[in-house]
Protein backbone atom coordinates (compact mmCIF):
# COMPACT_ATOMS: atom_id res chain seq x y z
CA UNK A 1 0.00 0.00 0.00
CA UNK A 2 1.15 3.45 -0.79
CA UNK A 3 0.95 5.36 2.26
CA UNK A 4 1.95 8.82 0.67
CA UNK A 5 -1.93 10.16 -0.37
CA UNK A 6 -2.84 9.19 2.92
CA UNK A 7 0.20 10.60 4.68
CA UNK A 8 -0.45 13.99 2.36
CA UNK A 9 -3.73 14.56 3.32
CA UNK A 10 -2.91 14.11 7.33
CA UNK A 11 -0.52 16.54 6.74
CA UNK A 12 -2.97 19.08 5.53
CA UNK A 13 -5.27 18.40 7.87
CA UNK A 14 -2.53 18.87 10.92
CA UNK A 15 -1.38 22.23 9.21
CA UNK A 16 -5.02 23.47 8.93
CA UNK A 17 -5.40 22.29 12.90
CA UNK A 18 -2.56 24.72 13.78
CA UNK A 19 -3.85 27.57 12.21
CA UNK A 20 -6.76 27.01 14.80
CA UNK A 21 -4.65 27.59 17.35
CA UNK A 22 -4.30 31.11 16.78
CA UNK A 23 -7.61 32.30 17.50
CA UNK A 24 -7.57 30.91 21.14
CA UNK A 25 -3.81 33.08 21.26
CA UNK A 26 -5.47 35.80 20.24
CA UNK A 27 -7.80 35.51 23.47
CA UNK A 28 -4.95 34.67 25.59
CA UNK A 29 -3.55 38.08 24.09
CA UNK A 30 -6.36 39.81 24.95
CA UNK A 31 -7.42 38.70 28.44
CA UNK A 32 -3.52 39.25 29.28
CA UNK A 33 -2.22 36.46 31.92
CA UNK A 34 0.68 35.53 29.63
CA UNK A 35 -1.06 32.73 28.36
CA UNK A 36 -0.63 32.91 24.56
CA UNK A 37 3.23 32.09 23.69
CA UNK A 38 1.60 28.39 24.68
CA UNK A 39 -0.37 28.70 21.56
CA UNK A 40 2.55 30.38 19.39
CA UNK A 41 4.47 27.46 20.40
CA UNK A 42 1.59 24.66 19.60
CA UNK A 43 0.92 26.55 16.41
CA UNK A 44 4.75 26.76 15.20
CA UNK A 45 5.24 23.03 16.16
CA UNK A 46 1.82 21.39 14.61
CA UNK A 47 2.19 23.35 11.23
CA UNK A 48 5.68 22.48 10.52
CA UNK A 49 5.08 19.26 11.47
CA UNK A 50 1.86 18.90 9.54
CA UNK A 51 3.82 20.90 6.80
CA UNK A 52 6.75 19.00 6.13
CA UNK A 53 5.32 15.59 6.18
CA UNK A 54 2.74 16.94 3.35
CA UNK A 55 5.45 18.26 1.38
CA UNK A 56 7.65 15.02 1.34
CA UNK A 57 4.61 13.30 0.20
CA UNK A 58 2.70 15.34 -2.29
CA UNK A 59 5.05 13.23 -5.12
CA UNK A 60 2.92 10.61 -4.48
CA UNK A 61 -0.90 12.28 -4.60
CA UNK A 62 -2.95 10.42 -7.02
CA UNK A 63 -6.48 11.42 -8.67
CA UNK A 64 -8.37 9.44 -5.98
CA UNK A 65 -7.72 6.80 -2.82
CA UNK A 66 -8.57 3.08 -2.85
CA UNK A 67 -10.59 1.33 -0.17
CA UNK A 68 -7.68 0.54 1.65
CA UNK A 69 -5.97 4.31 1.89
CA UNK A 70 -9.60 5.50 2.69
CA UNK A 71 -10.15 3.34 5.39
CA UNK A 72 -6.37 4.46 6.70
CA UNK A 73 -7.42 7.89 6.45
CA UNK A 74 -10.47 7.65 7.92
CA UNK A 75 -8.71 6.67 11.74
CA UNK A 76 -5.07 8.28 11.04
CA UNK A 77 -7.04 11.72 11.30
CA UNK A 78 -8.75 10.90 14.82
CA UNK A 79 -5.22 9.20 16.27
CA UNK A 80 -3.34 12.68 14.48
CA UNK A 81 -4.97 15.35 15.47
CA UNK A 82 -5.74 14.33 19.52
CA UNK A 83 -1.82 14.12 19.43
CA UNK A 84 -1.30 17.56 18.17
CA UNK A 85 -4.75 18.58 19.82
CA UNK A 86 -3.36 18.03 22.83
CA UNK A 87 0.32 20.07 22.44
CA UNK A 88 -1.71 23.23 24.51
CA UNK A 89 -2.71 20.85 27.30
CA UNK A 90 0.98 19.70 28.04
CA UNK A 91 2.47 23.04 27.43
CA UNK A 92 -0.54 25.00 29.17
CA UNK A 93 -1.57 25.84 32.73
CA UNK A 94 -3.44 22.73 33.00
CA UNK A 95 -0.18 21.19 33.43
CA UNK A 96 -1.75 17.79 32.00
CA UNK A 97 0.52 14.69 31.85
CA UNK A 98 0.97 13.01 28.35
CA UNK A 99 -2.26 10.74 28.88
CA UNK A 100 -4.51 13.36 30.57
CA UNK A 101 -3.76 15.70 27.51
CA UNK A 102 -4.67 12.92 24.65
CA UNK A 103 -7.75 11.70 26.46
CA UNK A 104 -8.44 15.77 26.39
CA UNK A 105 -8.12 16.21 22.88
CA UNK A 106 -9.57 12.96 22.01
CA UNK A 107 -12.66 13.39 23.90
CA UNK A 108 -12.99 16.90 22.23
CA UNK A 109 -12.11 15.75 18.70
CA UNK A 110 -14.59 13.04 18.95
CA UNK A 111 -17.25 15.02 20.67
CA UNK A 112 -17.22 12.59 23.34
CA UNK A 113 -17.45 15.37 25.94
CA UNK A 114 -15.45 13.66 28.91
CA UNK A 115 -12.81 15.33 31.05
CA UNK A 116 -10.22 15.10 32.94
CA UNK A 117 -9.53 18.54 34.23
CA UNK A 118 -10.85 20.17 37.11
CA UNK A 119 -10.89 24.03 37.86
CA UNK A 120 -12.28 25.41 34.57
CA UNK A 121 -13.72 28.35 35.99
CA UNK A 122 -10.14 29.92 37.00
CA UNK A 123 -8.40 28.29 33.53
CA UNK A 124 -7.10 31.07 30.86
CA UNK A 125 -9.60 31.75 28.30
CA UNK A 126 -7.59 30.26 25.40
CA UNK A 127 -7.76 26.64 27.22
CA UNK A 128 -11.15 26.68 27.27
CA UNK A 129 -11.63 28.01 23.40
CA UNK A 130 -9.56 25.49 22.47
CA UNK A 131 -11.22 22.96 24.06
CA UNK A 132 -14.27 23.99 22.93
CA UNK A 133 -13.14 24.49 18.88
CA UNK A 134 -11.77 21.33 19.17
CA UNK A 135 -15.45 19.52 19.78
CA UNK A 136 -16.40 22.09 17.01
CA UNK A 137 -14.12 21.06 14.42
CA UNK A 138 -14.93 17.21 15.44
CA UNK A 139 -18.62 17.86 15.08
CA UNK A 140 -18.14 18.88 11.10
CA UNK A 141 -15.93 16.35 10.49
CA UNK A 142 -17.79 13.58 11.81
CA UNK A 143 -20.45 14.76 9.11
CA UNK A 144 -18.46 14.82 6.41
CA UNK A 145 -17.35 11.22 7.35
CA UNK A 146 -20.56 10.18 7.87
CA UNK A 147 -21.39 11.33 4.45
CA UNK A 148 -18.78 10.06 2.32
CA UNK A 149 -16.13 8.01 3.61
CA UNK A 150 -18.73 5.36 5.95
CA UNK A 151 -21.11 5.37 3.20
CA UNK A 152 -18.19 4.15 0.45
CA UNK A 153 -17.03 2.05 2.78
CA UNK A 154 -19.72 0.30 3.27
CA UNK A 155 -19.47 0.42 7.43
CA UNK A 156 -22.28 -0.23 10.00
CA UNK A 157 -24.98 -0.10 7.30
CA UNK A 158 -24.22 3.23 6.19
CA UNK A 159 -24.08 2.38 2.86
CA UNK A 160 -27.96 2.89 2.61
CA UNK A 161 -27.51 7.00 2.59
CA UNK A 162 -24.62 6.50 -0.39
CA UNK A 163 -26.52 8.59 -2.92
CA UNK A 164 -28.62 10.28 -0.09
CA UNK A 165 -26.73 13.76 -0.21
CA UNK A 166 -25.53 14.14 -4.10
CA UNK A 167 -26.27 12.46 -7.22
CA UNK A 168 -22.86 12.87 -7.83
CA UNK A 169 -20.63 9.30 -6.82
CA UNK A 170 -17.08 10.48 -7.35
CA UNK A 171 -13.47 10.39 -6.16
CA UNK A 172 -13.33 10.29 -2.61
CA UNK A 173 -11.76 13.62 -1.97
CA UNK A 174 -13.33 15.62 -4.32
CA UNK A 175 -16.98 14.88 -3.18
CA UNK A 176 -15.66 15.93 0.25
CA UNK A 177 -15.12 19.00 -1.06
CA UNK A 178 -18.41 19.40 -2.09
CA UNK A 179 -20.47 18.00 0.37
CA UNK A 180 -18.47 19.64 2.97
CA UNK A 181 -18.59 22.92 1.34
CA UNK A 182 -22.38 22.79 1.55
CA UNK A 183 -22.49 21.62 5.48
CA UNK A 184 -20.05 24.13 6.34
CA UNK A 185 -22.48 27.26 5.51
CA UNK A 186 -25.20 25.53 7.30
CA UNK A 187 -22.99 24.41 10.49
CA UNK A 188 -21.76 27.81 11.09
CA UNK A 189 -24.66 29.56 10.54
CA UNK A 190 -26.60 27.13 13.34
CA UNK A 191 -23.29 27.82 15.19
CA UNK A 192 -24.09 31.70 15.18
CA UNK A 193 -27.74 31.92 15.69
CA UNK A 194 -27.00 29.64 18.82
CA UNK A 195 -24.60 31.50 20.09
CA UNK A 196 -26.53 34.63 19.46
CA UNK A 197 -29.36 33.07 21.09
CA UNK A 198 -27.40 32.26 24.51
CA UNK A 199 -26.56 36.29 24.32
CA UNK A 200 -30.23 37.06 24.74
CA UNK A 201 -30.70 34.62 27.61
CA UNK A 202 -27.97 36.81 29.56
CA UNK A 203 -24.68 34.44 28.70
CA UNK A 204 -21.20 36.84 28.37
CA UNK A 205 -19.99 37.10 24.84
CA UNK A 206 -17.26 34.44 25.66
CA UNK A 207 -19.66 32.17 27.05
CA UNK A 208 -22.46 32.29 25.05
CA UNK A 209 -19.10 31.25 21.70
CA UNK A 210 -18.28 28.81 23.59
CA UNK A 211 -21.21 26.62 24.58
CA UNK A 212 -22.71 27.50 20.97
CA UNK A 213 -19.34 25.50 19.63
CA UNK A 214 -20.10 22.46 21.87
CA UNK A 215 -23.84 22.68 21.69
CA UNK A 216 -23.96 22.27 17.88
CA UNK A 217 -20.95 19.84 17.90
CA UNK A 218 -22.98 17.88 20.49
CA UNK A 219 -19.86 17.66 22.57
CA UNK A 220 -20.18 19.03 25.86
CA UNK A 221 -17.64 20.97 27.29
CA UNK A 222 -18.00 23.83 29.12
CA UNK A 223 -16.41 26.42 31.06
CA UNK A 224 -17.39 25.67 34.21
CA UNK A 225 -17.73 22.51 36.72
CA UNK A 226 -20.58 22.63 37.28
CA UNK A 227 -21.19 22.31 33.50
CA UNK A 228 -24.63 24.01 32.12
CA UNK A 229 -25.77 24.12 36.25
CA UNK A 230 -23.98 27.54 35.79
CA UNK A 231 -26.78 28.68 33.02
CA UNK A 232 -30.60 27.33 34.70
CA UNK A 233 -33.35 28.76 33.34
CA UNK A 234 -33.74 29.88 29.81
CA UNK A 235 -30.49 29.08 28.27
CA UNK A 236 -31.34 25.58 29.08
CA UNK A 237 -34.47 25.87 26.33
CA UNK A 238 -31.99 27.01 23.67
CA UNK A 239 -29.29 24.34 24.43
CA UNK A 240 -32.00 22.27 23.83
CA UNK A 241 -33.25 23.40 20.80
CA UNK A 242 -29.82 23.38 18.99
CA UNK A 243 -28.99 20.23 20.54
CA UNK A 244 -31.75 18.63 18.74
CA UNK A 245 -31.22 20.72 15.57
CA UNK A 246 -27.33 19.53 15.70
CA UNK A 247 -28.44 16.18 16.18
CA UNK A 248 -30.76 15.83 13.11
CA UNK A 249 -29.26 14.79 9.29
CA UNK A 250 -27.51 18.22 7.82
CA UNK A 251 -28.05 16.50 4.63
CA UNK A 252 -31.83 17.83 4.89
CA UNK A 253 -31.00 20.90 5.93
CA UNK A 254 -28.78 21.41 2.42
CA UNK A 255 -31.90 19.65 0.46
CA UNK A 256 -33.94 22.05 2.03
CA UNK A 257 -32.40 25.19 0.85
CA UNK A 258 -32.08 23.68 -2.55
CA UNK A 259 -36.23 23.48 -2.09
CA UNK A 260 -35.99 19.45 -2.95
CA UNK A 261 -37.05 18.12 0.88
CA UNK A 262 -38.73 19.49 3.76
CA UNK A 263 -36.54 17.60 6.93
CA UNK A 264 -40.00 16.12 8.54
CA UNK A 265 -40.48 13.66 5.39
CA UNK A 266 -37.69 12.10 7.06
CA UNK A 267 -38.73 8.97 9.22
CA UNK A 268 -35.53 9.41 11.36
CA UNK A 269 -36.32 12.36 12.18
CA UNK A 270 -39.98 11.42 13.15
CA UNK A 271 -39.13 8.95 15.39
CA UNK A 272 -36.15 10.93 17.26
CA UNK A 273 -38.32 13.41 17.97
CA UNK A 274 -41.22 11.15 19.65
CA UNK A 275 -38.88 9.38 21.55
CA UNK A 276 -37.70 12.60 22.69
CA UNK A 277 -41.21 13.69 23.52
CA UNK A 278 -42.06 10.61 25.26
CA UNK A 279 -39.13 10.38 27.29
CA UNK A 280 -39.35 13.97 28.50
CA UNK A 281 -43.22 13.32 29.37
CA UNK A 282 -42.41 10.31 31.40
CA UNK A 283 -39.50 12.30 33.04
CA UNK A 284 -41.23 15.06 34.07
CA UNK A 285 -44.46 13.45 35.43
CA UNK A 286 -41.56 11.57 37.74
CA UNK A 287 -39.93 14.71 38.63
CA UNK A 288 -43.36 16.34 39.51
CA UNK A 289 -44.33 13.24 41.31
CA UNK A 290 -41.15 12.49 43.50
CA UNK A 291 -39.66 16.53 43.84
CA UNK A 292 -41.20 19.29 44.42
CA UNK A 293 -40.89 20.88 41.49
CA UNK A 294 -42.69 23.45 39.55
CA UNK A 295 -44.52 22.25 36.31
CA UNK A 296 -41.96 24.32 34.14
CA UNK A 297 -38.86 23.10 35.99
CA UNK A 298 -39.86 19.96 36.37
CA UNK A 299 -40.12 19.99 31.90
CA UNK A 300 -37.37 22.21 31.50
CA UNK A 301 -34.65 19.67 33.51
CA UNK A 302 -36.44 16.91 31.80
CA UNK A 303 -36.35 18.45 28.29
CA UNK A 304 -32.54 19.68 28.45
CA UNK A 305 -31.23 16.48 30.33
CA UNK A 306 -32.85 14.07 28.30
CA UNK A 307 -31.66 16.23 25.09
CA UNK A 308 -28.16 16.30 26.41
CA UNK A 309 -28.02 12.39 26.74
CA UNK A 310 -29.82 11.08 23.79
CA UNK A 311 -27.67 13.55 21.25
CA UNK A 312 -24.35 12.80 23.02
CA UNK A 313 -23.75 16.13 24.32
CA UNK A 314 -23.22 15.33 28.16
CA UNK A 315 -24.20 18.84 29.79
CA UNK A 316 -25.44 18.69 32.94
CA UNK A 317 -27.59 21.13 34.41
CA UNK A 318 -28.31 19.40 37.75
CA UNK A 319 -27.27 15.65 39.35
CA UNK A 320 -29.34 13.27 37.88
CA UNK A 321 -28.00 10.50 40.33
CA UNK A 322 -30.39 11.61 42.86
CA UNK A 323 -33.21 11.08 40.58
CA UNK A 324 -34.05 7.92 41.36
CA UNK A 325 -33.22 4.26 40.01
CA UNK A 326 -36.17 4.07 37.60
CA UNK A 327 -34.19 7.45 35.64
CA UNK A 328 -30.81 6.81 35.97
CA UNK A 329 -31.51 3.37 34.43
CA UNK A 330 -33.32 5.44 31.54
CA UNK A 331 -30.58 7.58 31.30
CA UNK A 332 -28.11 4.39 30.93
CA UNK A 333 -30.36 3.17 28.20
CA UNK A 334 -30.83 6.26 25.84
CA UNK A 335 -27.47 6.92 25.80
CA UNK A 336 -27.04 4.30 23.56
CA UNK A 337 -29.59 5.21 21.27
CA UNK A 338 -28.07 8.60 19.65
CA UNK A 339 -29.72 11.07 16.97
CA UNK A 340 -30.05 10.93 13.23
CA UNK A 341 -27.36 9.55 10.71
CA UNK A 342 -25.49 12.27 8.93
CA UNK A 343 -25.29 14.24 12.51
CA UNK A 344 -23.05 15.79 14.71
CA UNK A 345 -24.68 13.35 17.27
CA UNK A 346 -23.57 9.89 18.33
CA UNK A 347 -24.07 6.14 19.50
CA UNK A 348 -25.97 3.46 17.46
CA UNK A 349 -28.25 6.00 15.62
CA UNK A 350 -31.67 5.93 14.77
CA UNK A 351 -31.97 4.37 11.65
CA UNK A 352 -29.80 1.44 12.76
CA UNK A 353 -33.45 0.61 15.32
CA UNK A 354 -35.46 1.41 12.47
CA UNK A 355 -33.66 -1.39 10.36
CA UNK A 356 -33.36 -3.69 13.24
CA UNK A 357 -37.16 -3.33 13.93
CA UNK A 358 -38.20 -3.48 10.30
CA UNK A 359 -35.71 -6.79 9.96
CA UNK A 360 -37.57 -7.93 13.29
CA UNK A 361 -40.93 -7.27 11.76
CA UNK A 362 -40.41 -8.99 8.28
CA UNK A 363 -39.16 -12.38 10.30
CA UNK A 364 -42.14 -12.08 12.33
CA UNK A 365 -44.74 -12.24 9.12
CA UNK A 366 -42.48 -15.07 7.96
CA UNK A 367 -43.12 -17.12 10.65
CA UNK A 368 -46.90 -17.06 10.44
CA UNK A 369 -46.73 -16.48 6.88
CA UNK A 370 -44.08 -18.42 5.73
CA UNK A 371 -45.08 -18.75 2.13
CA UNK A 372 -45.32 -15.18 1.84
CA UNK A 373 -42.73 -12.33 0.33
CA UNK A 374 -41.52 -9.90 2.60
CA UNK A 375 -39.13 -7.31 1.93
CA UNK A 376 -37.67 -4.62 4.92
CA UNK A 377 -38.52 -1.25 3.92
CA UNK A 378 -36.78 2.19 4.80
CA UNK A 379 -38.05 5.43 4.39
CA UNK A 380 -40.52 3.59 1.27
CA UNK A 381 -37.78 2.10 -0.06
CA UNK A 382 -37.24 -2.00 0.24
CA UNK A 383 -33.71 -2.84 2.28
CA UNK A 384 -30.94 -4.77 0.36
CA UNK A 385 -29.46 -7.94 3.07
CA UNK A 386 -26.16 -6.72 2.72
CA UNK A 387 -27.07 -3.27 4.18
CA UNK A 388 -29.39 -5.63 7.10
CA UNK A 389 -26.31 -8.02 7.24
CA UNK A 390 -24.12 -4.92 8.27
CA UNK A 391 -26.69 -3.70 10.38
CA UNK A 392 -26.82 -6.50 12.53
CA UNK A 393 -23.06 -6.93 12.74
CA UNK A 394 -22.63 -3.13 13.68
CA UNK A 395 -25.23 -3.84 17.00
CA UNK A 396 -23.29 -7.67 17.72
CA UNK A 397 -19.84 -5.73 17.75
CA UNK A 398 -21.01 -2.57 19.63
CA UNK A 399 -21.98 -4.83 22.63
CA UNK A 400 -19.02 -6.93 22.23
CA UNK A 401 -16.90 -3.94 22.40
CA UNK A 402 -19.11 -2.31 25.08
CA UNK A 403 -18.51 -5.51 27.32
CA UNK A 404 -14.63 -5.46 26.85
CA UNK A 405 -14.18 -2.44 27.87
CA UNK A 406 -16.21 -2.65 30.88
CA UNK A 407 -14.29 -5.77 31.38
CA UNK A 408 -10.88 -3.91 30.57
CA UNK A 409 -11.94 -1.13 32.86
CA UNK A 410 -13.37 -3.30 36.01
CA UNK A 411 -9.77 -5.59 35.65
CA UNK A 412 -7.77 -2.22 36.14
CA UNK A 413 -10.18 -1.79 39.59
CA UNK A 414 -12.36 0.65 38.99
CA UNK A 415 -16.42 -0.38 40.34
CA UNK A 416 -19.17 -1.94 38.36
CA UNK A 417 -21.29 1.23 37.71
CA UNK A 418 -17.74 2.99 36.50
CA UNK A 419 -16.50 0.37 34.70
CA UNK A 420 -19.90 -0.38 32.58
CA UNK A 421 -20.83 3.45 32.81
CA UNK A 422 -17.58 4.44 31.28
CA UNK A 423 -17.28 1.72 28.48
CA UNK A 424 -20.63 3.21 27.61
CA UNK A 425 -20.36 6.96 27.18
CA UNK A 426 -17.04 6.36 25.99
CA UNK A 427 -18.02 3.95 22.83
CA UNK A 428 -21.42 5.47 22.26
CA UNK A 429 -18.93 9.38 22.86
CA UNK A 430 -21.99 10.53 25.30
CA UNK A 431 -20.09 12.59 27.78
CA UNK A 432 -20.74 11.84 31.71
CA UNK A 433 -21.30 8.13 33.32
CA UNK A 434 -23.18 7.26 35.92
CA UNK A 435 -22.15 7.12 39.54
CA UNK A 436 -19.95 9.05 42.16
CA UNK A 437 -16.17 8.92 40.16
CA UNK A 438 -17.80 9.63 36.49
CA UNK A 439 -21.28 10.91 36.80
CA UNK A 440 -22.81 14.33 36.13
CA UNK A 441 -21.29 16.02 38.97
CA UNK A 442 -17.83 14.36 38.96
CA UNK A 443 -15.38 13.42 36.01
CA UNK A 444 -12.69 11.01 34.96
CA UNK A 445 -9.22 12.83 36.61
CA UNK A 446 -9.42 10.67 39.64
CA UNK A 447 -9.33 7.34 37.56
CA UNK A 448 -6.07 5.48 36.87
CA UNK A 449 -4.01 5.86 34.09
CA UNK A 450 -4.43 2.51 32.39
CA UNK A 451 -8.38 2.98 32.62
CA UNK A 452 -7.86 6.41 30.75
CA UNK A 453 -6.23 4.97 27.78
CA UNK A 454 -8.92 2.61 27.32
CA UNK A 455 -11.61 4.91 27.57
CA UNK A 456 -9.14 7.17 25.29
CA UNK A 457 -9.01 4.21 22.53
CA UNK A 458 -12.84 3.41 23.23
CA UNK A 459 -13.77 7.09 22.31
CA UNK A 460 -12.09 6.60 18.78
CA UNK A 461 -13.29 3.11 17.86
CA UNK A 462 -17.00 4.12 18.89
CA UNK A 463 -16.68 7.70 16.97
CA UNK A 464 -15.48 5.72 13.37
CA UNK A 465 -18.34 3.76 13.68
CA UNK A 466 -16.15 0.69 15.06
CA UNK A 467 -15.53 -1.09 11.76
CA UNK A 468 -13.51 1.65 10.09
CA UNK A 469 -11.10 0.90 13.01
CA UNK A 470 -11.47 -3.00 13.94
CA UNK A 471 -10.54 -3.40 9.58
CA UNK A 472 -7.14 -2.05 10.42
CA UNK A 473 -6.36 -5.16 12.76
CA UNK A 474 -7.49 -7.78 9.98
CA UNK A 475 -4.20 -10.11 7.78
CA UNK A 476 -6.50 -9.39 4.52
CA UNK A 477 -7.03 -5.70 5.02
CA UNK A 478 -2.78 -5.14 4.36
CA UNK A 479 -2.96 -8.16 1.80
CA UNK A 480 -5.67 -6.61 -0.08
Amino acid sequence: MDLRPVAYVLGLLVMALGLTMIAPMLVDIAEGRGHWPVFAESAILTVLSGGLVSLACRNGVREGLTLQQTFLLTTGVWVALPIFGAIPFLLGETEARVVDAIFEAMSGLTTTGSTVFTGLDELPKGILLWRALLQWLGGIGIIVVAMVFLPELRVGGMQIFRSEAFETMGKILPRATEISSSISTIYVSITLACALCYKFTGMNTFDATVHALTTVSTGGFSNYDASFGTFQGPAEWVASVFMILAALPFVRYVQMLNGGFTIFRDSQVHVFLSIIAVLVAVTAVVLISIFPHHPEQAFREATFNIVSIITGTGYASVDYMEWGAFLISIFFFIGLIGGCAGSTSCSIKIFRYQLLFASIATQMRRIYAPHGVFTPRFQGRPVDDDVLNSVMAFFVFFIVTLGLLAVALGLTGLDFTTSVSGAATAVANIGPGLGDTIGPSGNFSTLNDLAKWILTVGMLIGRLELFAVYVLFTISFWRA
